[in-house]
Protein backbone atom coordinates (compact mmCIF):
# COMPACT_ATOMS: atom_id res chain seq x y z
CA UNK A 1 0.00 0.00 0.00
CA UNK A 2 1.22 3.60 -1.04
CA UNK A 3 1.14 6.41 1.44
CA UNK A 4 0.10 10.03 0.31
CA UNK A 5 1.45 13.21 1.67
CA UNK A 6 -1.45 15.13 3.26
CA UNK A 7 0.15 18.55 2.62
CA UNK A 8 0.28 17.88 -1.11
CA UNK A 9 -3.34 16.80 -1.20
CA UNK A 10 -4.36 19.97 0.60
CA UNK A 11 -2.46 22.19 -1.91
CA UNK A 12 -4.12 20.47 -4.84
CA UNK A 13 -7.57 21.00 -3.32
CA UNK A 14 -6.87 24.70 -2.88
CA UNK A 15 -5.69 25.10 -6.47
CA UNK A 16 -8.72 23.20 -7.73
CA UNK A 17 -11.04 25.36 -5.65
CA UNK A 18 -9.56 28.59 -7.07
CA UNK A 19 -9.90 27.35 -10.64
CA UNK A 20 -13.46 26.36 -10.06
CA UNK A 21 -14.26 29.78 -8.56
CA UNK A 22 -12.80 31.59 -11.60
CA UNK A 23 -14.83 29.33 -13.85
CA UNK A 24 -18.03 30.15 -11.92
CA UNK A 25 -17.32 33.89 -12.04
CA UNK A 26 -16.88 33.69 -15.76
CA UNK A 27 -20.18 31.85 -16.16
CA UNK A 28 -22.11 34.28 -13.95
CA UNK A 29 -21.11 37.28 -16.16
CA UNK A 30 -18.47 38.72 -13.88
CA UNK A 31 -15.41 39.93 -15.80
CA UNK A 32 -12.04 40.65 -14.50
CA UNK A 33 -10.90 44.29 -14.27
CA UNK A 34 -8.52 43.83 -17.17
CA UNK A 35 -11.28 42.46 -19.39
CA UNK A 36 -13.64 45.38 -18.50
CA UNK A 37 -11.02 47.97 -19.34
CA UNK A 38 -10.33 46.29 -22.66
CA UNK A 39 -14.03 46.18 -23.54
CA UNK A 40 -14.55 49.90 -22.62
CA UNK A 41 -11.59 50.87 -24.71
CA UNK A 42 -13.01 48.96 -27.68
CA UNK A 43 -16.45 50.68 -27.32
CA UNK A 44 -14.84 54.12 -27.11
CA UNK A 45 -12.81 53.41 -30.21
CA UNK A 46 -16.01 52.46 -32.04
CA UNK A 47 -18.01 55.53 -30.79
CA UNK A 48 -15.23 58.08 -31.45
CA UNK A 49 -15.30 57.98 -35.30
CA UNK A 50 -19.10 57.88 -35.27
CA UNK A 51 -19.29 61.13 -33.22
CA UNK A 52 -16.84 62.84 -35.52
CA UNK A 53 -18.91 61.75 -38.53
CA UNK A 54 -22.13 63.11 -36.95
CA UNK A 55 -20.51 66.46 -36.11
CA UNK A 56 -19.21 66.78 -39.66
CA UNK A 57 -22.68 66.01 -41.06
CA UNK A 58 -24.34 68.58 -38.77
CA UNK A 59 -21.81 71.24 -39.76
CA UNK A 60 -22.40 70.51 -43.44
CA UNK A 61 -26.18 70.73 -42.98
CA UNK A 62 -25.86 74.04 -41.12
CA UNK A 63 -23.80 75.49 -43.95
CA UNK A 64 -26.36 74.35 -46.52
CA UNK A 65 -29.20 75.82 -44.42
CA UNK A 66 -27.38 79.15 -44.22
CA UNK A 67 -26.93 79.23 -48.00
CA UNK A 68 -30.60 78.40 -48.57
CA UNK A 69 -31.63 81.17 -46.17
CA UNK A 70 -29.48 83.62 -48.11
CA UNK A 71 -31.09 82.48 -51.37
CA UNK A 72 -34.52 82.87 -49.78
CA UNK A 73 -33.66 86.44 -48.70
CA UNK A 74 -32.57 87.33 -52.24
CA UNK A 75 -35.77 85.84 -53.69
CA UNK A 76 -37.90 87.79 -51.20
CA UNK A 77 -36.20 91.06 -52.17
CA UNK A 78 -36.71 90.32 -55.87
CA UNK A 79 -40.35 89.51 -55.19
CA UNK A 80 -40.82 92.82 -53.33
CA UNK A 81 -39.28 94.79 -56.21
CA UNK A 82 -41.36 92.88 -58.77
CA UNK A 83 -44.54 93.53 -56.78
CA UNK A 84 -43.70 97.24 -56.45
CA UNK A 85 -43.03 97.47 -60.21
CA UNK A 86 -46.32 95.73 -60.94
CA UNK A 87 -48.26 98.07 -58.64
CA UNK A 88 -46.61 101.12 -60.26
CA UNK A 89 -47.43 99.77 -63.71
CA UNK A 90 -51.00 99.06 -62.64
CA UNK A 91 -51.43 102.61 -61.32
CA UNK A 92 -49.85 104.11 -64.44
CA UNK A 93 -52.00 102.00 -66.75
CA UNK A 94 -55.13 102.93 -64.83
CA UNK A 95 -54.15 106.61 -64.91
CA UNK A 96 -53.42 106.48 -68.65
CA UNK A 97 -56.81 104.88 -69.31
CA UNK A 98 -58.57 107.49 -67.18
CA UNK A 99 -56.71 110.33 -68.91
CA UNK A 100 -57.55 108.91 -72.32
CA UNK A 101 -61.23 108.61 -71.44
CA UNK A 102 -61.25 112.09 -69.91
CA UNK A 103 -59.67 113.59 -73.01
CA UNK A 104 -62.40 112.07 -75.16
CA UNK A 105 -65.11 113.35 -72.81
CA UNK A 106 -63.52 116.81 -72.64
CA UNK A 107 -63.31 116.99 -76.42
CA UNK A 108 -66.96 116.05 -76.71
CA UNK A 109 -67.94 118.54 -74.00
CA UNK A 110 -66.06 121.40 -75.69
CA UNK A 111 -68.05 120.83 -78.87
CA UNK A 112 -71.26 120.55 -76.88
CA UNK A 113 -70.52 123.77 -74.95
CA UNK A 114 -70.07 125.68 -78.18
CA UNK A 115 -73.59 124.66 -79.23
CA UNK A 116 -74.84 125.41 -75.72
CA UNK A 117 -73.40 128.94 -75.93
CA UNK A 118 -75.25 129.49 -79.22
CA UNK A 119 -78.55 128.50 -77.65
CA UNK A 120 -77.95 130.76 -74.65
CA UNK A 121 -77.13 133.69 -76.97
CA UNK A 122 -80.17 133.00 -79.14
CA UNK A 123 -82.39 132.92 -76.09
CA UNK A 124 -81.03 136.30 -74.93
CA UNK A 125 -81.56 137.91 -78.35
CA UNK A 126 -85.11 136.58 -78.66
CA UNK A 127 -85.90 137.78 -75.16
CA UNK A 128 -84.66 141.23 -76.05
CA UNK A 129 -86.92 141.17 -79.12
CA UNK A 130 -89.87 140.12 -76.94
CA UNK A 131 -90.21 136.83 -78.80
CA UNK A 132 -91.51 133.69 -77.11
CA UNK A 133 -88.57 131.50 -76.09
CA UNK A 134 -90.45 128.70 -74.32
CA UNK A 135 -89.20 126.17 -76.88
CA UNK A 136 -85.59 127.26 -76.42
CA UNK A 137 -85.96 127.20 -72.65
CA UNK A 138 -86.99 123.55 -72.80
CA UNK A 139 -83.91 122.71 -74.94
CA UNK A 140 -81.57 124.65 -72.65
CA UNK A 141 -83.05 122.88 -69.63
CA UNK A 142 -82.31 119.48 -71.19
CA UNK A 143 -78.76 120.65 -71.96
CA UNK A 144 -78.27 121.70 -68.35
CA UNK A 145 -79.42 118.25 -67.21
CA UNK A 146 -76.88 116.62 -69.52
CA UNK A 147 -74.07 118.82 -68.17
CA UNK A 148 -75.08 117.99 -64.62
CA UNK A 149 -75.16 114.26 -65.42
CA UNK A 150 -71.54 114.39 -66.58
CA UNK A 151 -70.46 116.49 -63.58
CA UNK A 152 -69.82 119.61 -65.65
CA UNK A 153 -70.21 122.81 -63.60
CA UNK A 154 -69.79 126.50 -64.34
CA UNK A 155 -66.85 128.56 -63.11
CA UNK A 156 -68.25 131.57 -61.27
CA UNK A 157 -65.64 134.28 -61.82
CA UNK A 158 -67.34 137.66 -61.45
CA UNK A 159 -65.89 139.60 -58.50
CA UNK A 160 -63.16 137.02 -57.89
CA UNK A 161 -59.43 137.66 -58.11
CA UNK A 162 -57.94 136.53 -61.40
CA UNK A 163 -56.55 132.98 -61.30
CA UNK A 164 -54.71 131.77 -64.43
CA UNK A 165 -55.74 128.18 -63.63
CA UNK A 166 -59.41 129.06 -64.12
CA UNK A 167 -59.50 132.34 -66.00
CA UNK A 168 -58.23 133.84 -69.23
CA UNK A 169 -57.97 137.67 -69.26
CA UNK A 170 -58.52 139.41 -72.59
CA UNK A 171 -59.11 143.01 -71.47
CA UNK A 172 -58.20 145.36 -68.63
CA UNK A 173 -60.10 148.24 -67.05
CA UNK A 174 -58.56 150.79 -64.70
CA UNK A 175 -60.42 151.09 -61.40
CA UNK A 176 -58.81 152.34 -58.18
CA UNK A 177 -61.79 151.28 -56.10
CA UNK A 178 -61.11 147.59 -56.78
CA UNK A 179 -58.28 145.31 -55.77
CA UNK A 180 -55.70 144.57 -58.41
CA UNK A 181 -56.76 141.83 -60.86
CA UNK A 182 -60.39 141.77 -59.77
CA UNK A 183 -62.62 140.21 -62.43
CA UNK A 184 -65.09 142.86 -63.53
CA UNK A 185 -66.78 141.05 -66.42
CA UNK A 186 -67.34 137.49 -67.73
CA UNK A 187 -67.07 137.46 -71.50
CA UNK A 188 -67.51 133.68 -71.88
CA UNK A 189 -68.38 131.14 -69.21
CA UNK A 190 -65.81 128.56 -68.19
CA UNK A 191 -66.55 124.99 -67.05
CA UNK A 192 -65.05 122.32 -64.81
CA UNK A 193 -65.52 118.56 -65.27
CA UNK A 194 -64.46 116.12 -62.52
CA UNK A 195 -62.16 118.75 -60.97
CA UNK A 196 -60.59 119.45 -64.37
CA UNK A 197 -60.89 122.76 -66.17
CA UNK A 198 -62.17 121.88 -69.62
CA UNK A 199 -62.65 125.51 -70.61
CA UNK A 200 -61.40 128.60 -68.72
CA UNK A 201 -63.60 131.62 -68.22
CA UNK A 202 -62.72 134.52 -70.51
CA UNK A 203 -62.75 137.66 -68.37
CA UNK A 204 -62.03 141.33 -68.02
CA UNK A 205 -59.89 142.38 -65.00
CA UNK A 206 -59.21 145.62 -63.15
CA UNK A 207 -55.95 147.49 -62.63
CA UNK A 208 -55.12 150.35 -60.31
CA UNK A 209 -54.87 153.83 -61.88
CA UNK A 210 -51.29 154.80 -62.65
CA UNK A 211 -50.29 158.37 -61.78
CA UNK A 212 -48.55 160.34 -64.54
CA UNK A 213 -45.13 161.07 -63.06
CA UNK A 214 -44.38 163.81 -65.63
CA UNK A 215 -47.56 165.67 -64.71
CA UNK A 216 -46.76 165.27 -61.05
CA UNK A 217 -43.34 166.80 -61.47
CA UNK A 218 -44.75 169.76 -63.47
CA UNK A 219 -47.40 170.42 -60.84
CA UNK A 220 -44.71 170.38 -58.20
Amino acid sequence: MRLYDKSKITLREKNFGLSEKNHQDSKSGKSLPIQEESENKTVQEEIGPENESNESLISELEQKLEKEEQKLGVCQEKLKHALADFQNLERKTKLDIENGVNLKIDKFMLGFLSIYDDFILAKKVLNDEKIDVSGLESIVKNMNSLLSEYGVTKINALGEIFNPNFHEAVSVVEDSSLDEDTITKEIRKGYISQNRVIRPTIVEISKKLKLDNSNGEQNG
